[in-house]
């Protein structure tokens, strides 16, 4: 077993560990999309059970992902993009969450982590954020349509990974009213 599965499986334990009626949201959120990681698309063309439940199937799907975790754990996000459940557009998350004031500079487990490759100010991937390695440094996250390691693509690379991800890539953290409750 590599380091990285190790990584992987002492999060999930740490998070199975907690007496049922003792976890949070958060917590369920987190062992939700943990439980994901290792999925990868049917055909290699962005068909996923994600898109499917959402409606929106053959897309990019990294933000489907992230709001079928937050449904799986019984979570409603309000429809971000009219007319679905929750949002299949980063950009619209970003600017929803802003507008709504709930971006943070303190994420935790179970908060949403959307990423800025291109350094045009635009948010172009997001994920579940689920532990600081270092804090304000780096941090590990569940995402949904990238790859496994940066030798693919980070934003469509057709599966669901755990990945070390660094503060120069954020655009910005989420912690939604709705995990808050």
């Amino acid at each position: 077993m590599d380091a990285k599965q190790v990584s992987i499986d002492a999060a999930k334990l740490a998070v199975k560990n907690l007496i049922p009626e003792q976890r949070s949201l958060r917590e369920i959120v987190a062992e939700i999309a943990l439980n994901e990681v290792g999925t990868t698309e049917k055909t290699g063309k962005n068909d996923t059970a994600y898109g499917e439940w959402y409606g929106m199937n053959n897309v990019s799907w990294c933000a489907i992902f992230v709001s079928w975790v937050y449904n799986r754990a019984g979570i409603t996000l309000p429809e971000i993009n009219k007319g679905f459940k929750g949002l299949h557009y980063v950009p619209s998350g970003f600017n929803y969450w802003r507008k709504t004031k709930e971006l943070t500079t303190e994420p935790k487990m179970g908060d949403i982590v959307m990423f800025e490759w291109g350094h045009d100010n635009l948010a172009d991937h997001i994920g579940i954020f689920i532990k600081w390695d270092k804090v304000g440094e780096s941090f590990y996250a569940v995402e949904g349509n990238t790859s496994f390691d940066s030798s693919g693509s980070q934003s469509n690379g057709g599966a669901v990974a755990y990945r070390k991800r660094y503060m120069k890539h954020v655009a910005g953290f989420a912690s939604p009213k709705e995990i808050n409750r």
